[in-house]
């Protein structure tokens, strides 16, 4: 179990750095049969240690110290509902986040996996933590790995914390490159 909470602890720090997340926003899990390590509430992703690392069983009680994510409740039900989940990453990364924010639907890009759908899914905003947000959140993912959230981030799943880390990666990309090429189409040519 050790290796695993470092893995969260390192993909933590990895997100932080590459700007998926800011101050003491986002969190990831990862399942291990019933139990469920998440990261704290109120604490920055970029510098958690063991002990901030919070294990919760599939109801939401607390197995160890700390206060877990206020987010927990959606962890639980998207893992309720998708047994091949093993791994979360929710970000409020800028673009993809700018995208939730905005009326443009985000393009699902061939890189990661199979396009069954053009754009990727989402849900209408519901209040951070509320119990509206984790019922909604676990019904508008479906099948998908990707899920944004309107007026509030993204959420990737896999059953793998790795991989799930790389979808935020490239999800993130994909709504840069989109930003990008939104702007450069909005503006006229003088030629």
């Amino acid at each position: 179990m050790k290796k695993n909470i470092n893995n969260i602890i390192n993909i933590s720090k990895e997100i932080y750095d590459k700007g998926l997340v800011s101050g003491k926003a986002g969190n990831i899990s990862a399942r291990f049969g019933n139990v469920v390590a998440i990261t704290p509430t109120l604490k920055s992703l970029s510098n958690l240690s063991e002990e901030d690392i919070v294990m919760v069983d599939m109801n939401g009680n607390v197995l160890t110290k700390g206060k877990p994510s206020s987010e927990v409740n959606m962890h639980l039900e998207i893992y309720k509902k998708r047994s091949d989940v093993k791994a979360i990453v929710h970000t409020h990364s800028p673009y993809a986040t700018g995208f939730a924010f905005s009326n443009k639907k985000l393009k699902r890009l061939e890189g990661f996996g199979t396009i069954k759908n053009p754009y990727l899914a989402d849900i209408e905003y519901e209040k951070p933590g509320s119990d509206e947000l984790a019922k909604s959140a676990s019904e508008g993912l479906g099948n998908e790995d990707v899920l944004i959230l309107k007026n509030h981030g993204v959420i990737c799943v896999s059953d793998d914390l790795t991989e799930a880390m790389l979808l935020a990666v490239f999800v993130e990309e994909t709504a840069k490159t989109q930003f990008i090429t939104h702007m450069l189409n909005s503006v006229e040519d003088n030629d």
